[in-house]
């Protein structure tokens, strides 16, 4: 059974730092590029940073450049998001999710996603 755990989420106030984790099993972990995608409430899927199946690529959305840094653990099946500098508009459902290469900065592309984690930046 394929899952994709996100944790990390939580309430924090504009200008903190929040480290999202997602943990996977059920498929071959190094063999895909994964990604994080947010909804906002009311708002389509938005997506956020892509990292390539051997971590040396990373690719990020305009909005979270130089604020968000991706990463992976291939021996751990996990990825991480590093969120710095939170601004009220990062407010989202996060979800981490499971790609190829064809769907590197698709919101809505992807072979598995997992079930989110809610980011309130807030004060």
């Amino acid at each position: 059974e394929v899952q994709l755990v996100e944790s990390g989420g939580g309430l924090v106030q504009p200008g903190g730092s929040l480290r999202l984790s997602c943990a996977a099993s059920g498929f071959t972990f190094g063999r895909f590029y994964m990604k994080w995608v947010r909804q906002a409430p009311g708002k389509g899927p938005e997506w956020v940073s892509t990292i390539n199946s051997g971590g040396g690529d990373t690719y990020y959305a305009d909005s979270v450049k130089g604020r968000f840094t991706i990463s992976r653990d291939n021996a751990k099946n996990t990825i991480y998001l590093q969120m710095n500098s939170l601004k009220p508009e990062d407010t989202a459902v996060y979800y981490c999710a499971a790609g190829g290469s064809w769907s590197t900065r698709s919101a809505s592309v992807y072979q598995y996603r997992g079930q989110g984690t809610q980011v309130t930046v807030s004060s």
